[in-house]
């Protein structure tokens, strides 16, 4: 019987599902422009809550991505988990990193005015959460067992408590 590879075998790698979710959401922009948020924020104000947004992201990366390095274990979920990481902004949300994906895409799609890169947001969310996360959460609970769950029991998925 072949041995299973200790990875939680998701869909692809994040950050390339981000960058399809841009490149589809720019081509859409140039098929079908819309110019609801040059509309929505005239004069130039999408650029400022395109930096917030972020700002934002990588201000929840950033530890997210520390706390890895410092735990002594991979980032990537394509890469085996060695040590379940916990402490600093692992204690408040279980996915900072995607969480972060999804404000940095609509981040840079609010700075560059890219309705459709916006509403891309939505299917990369989904395939974040259903390619990536739950495979994540089952690789996660067969390895850790007991500790994981009992980390799910007490820290949200994406930050808020539903």
């Amino acid at each position: 019987m072949a041995k299973r590879p200790d990875t939680a075998g998701v869909l692809a790698p994040p950050p390339l599902l981000a960058l399809a979710a841009i490149v589809f959401g720019l081509l859409l922009d140039g098929l079908f422009p819309a110019y609801v948020l040059t509309v929505l924020l005239p004069r130039g104000e999408h650029r400022l809550v395109g930096a917030v947004l972020l700002v934002a992201a990588l201000g929840i990366a950033i530890p997210g991505l520390l706390a890895f390095r410092r735990a002594g274990t991979a980032p990537e979920p394509w890469k085996p988990a060695t040590t379940l990481v916990t402490d600093g902004i692992f204690r408040f949300i279980r996915n900072p990193m995607y969480v972060a994906l999804i404000l940095g895409v609509a981040g840079i799609a609010v700075l560059t005015a890219s309705d459709w890169m916006l509403v891309m947001c939505i299917p990369l969310a989904f395939t974040l959460h259903v390619g990536v996360v739950k495979r994540e959460e089952r690789y996660l609970e067969a390895k850790f067992g007991a500790a994981y769950r009992r980390y799910c029991e007490c820290v949200p998925r994406y930050g808020w408590p539903f």
